[in-house]
């Protein structure tokens, strides 16, 4: 069976930089040297989803050099217990547009990596041309921010406490909760792990990436006046499909935060998905035309 990574486009070139914990994979899609000012390499991740999760989209996206990245503590990098936190991931962000010598490139980061790539735009501005960042499940700006980072920290708890099963049983109720939480929301009994499809029993694992990136992911605090710099540069995108779901509110929240309003894309939370991790597809070749567009 083919590698996924060298499936897309046809081939791939896997590259690191750094070692040990701060041992950084990831892939490059096409040609460096068919890059162009306005036709840059575009960075694209999440957080922890690994490069996986943006081949589809790397396929669509052939007009440019595409670059995809496993972040700190995912996929084919070093996995480890310590927590992790937003600022780490722009540091690691910014280790490979530098290994890349492409600078200044174009970043879609989604989800948790939408997050770092607020923090890594905001540290390095100069790293980048324009940015999109989907669906940040940020708390910061919404007003139901204290119950979710309770939960968030909830979370955390529940998995040192009693392993992956019951706290992604958690994790997945949060991120599927619609619109505003209130303080009841914290004192529902735990859901079942079995009604999500996990295993209850513990297998004392706790190298898990999406867990040692609570709460910092979610809590992080913006430097909004250094971002407003930006301006048009930076995009806040939301899933038509996402409805009221923490991380849609995260985005249109950070929009506003900017002075702006989030744009509307084709999907929800992983509209930008190939058929990966066992999950449907996604809507990846309308989300490229969109991308793209916004890209300019």
């Amino acid at each position: 069976m083919m590698d996924p990574m060298t499936a897309a486009r046809g081939s791939s070139d896997t590259r690191t930089v750094g070692e040990g914990a701060d041992l950084i994979t990831y892939d490059v899609h096409g040609d460096l040297a068919d890059a162009s000012p306005d036709r840059p390499v575009l960075l694209a991740f999440g957080s922890p989803m690994d490069a996986v999760g943006f081949l589809a989209l790397a396929e669509q996206l052939d007009d440019r050099p595409v670059v995809t990245l496993d972040p700190r503590g995912s996929g084919r990098n070093p996995r480890g217990t310590d927590p992790m936190t937003p600022e780490q991931h722009a540091e690691d962000l910014h280790r490979v547009v530098e290994a890349l010598g492409a600078a200044p490139v174009d970043v879609f980061g989604s989800s948790g990596g939408a997050v770092n790539a607020l923090a890594h735009a905001a540290a390095y501005p100069e790293d980048v041309r324009r940015v999109v960042a989907h669906e940040p499940p940020l708390a910061t700006y919404l007003p139901d921010r204290e119950t979710l980072l309770a939960a968030c920290a909830d979370l955390e708890q529940t998995y040192e406490r009693d392993g992956h099963g019951h706290a992604m049983a958690q994790f997945i109720a949060l991120v599927m909760a619609p619109g505003e939480l209130d303080a009841a929301y914290l004192q529902q009994p735990a859901p079942d792990p079995a009604a999500f499809g996990m295993p209850a029993e513990d297998d004392g694992s706790r190298d898990d990436p999406l867990f040692r990136n609570l709460p910092a992911c979610n809590a992080l605090e913006l430097d909004v006046e250094r971002l407003g710099t930006l301006g048009d540069r930076l995009v806040l995108a939301v899933g038509e499909d996402s409805g009221e779901t923490f991380a849609a509110r995260g985005a249109r929240s950070v929009a506003r935060a900017l002075g702006g309003e989030a744009v509307v894309v084709p999907g929800d939370h992983g509209g930008f998905m190939g058929e990966v991790y066992g999950q449907p597809a996604g809507k990846p070749e309308e989300f490229a035309a969109a991308l793209r567009e916004i890209l300019g």
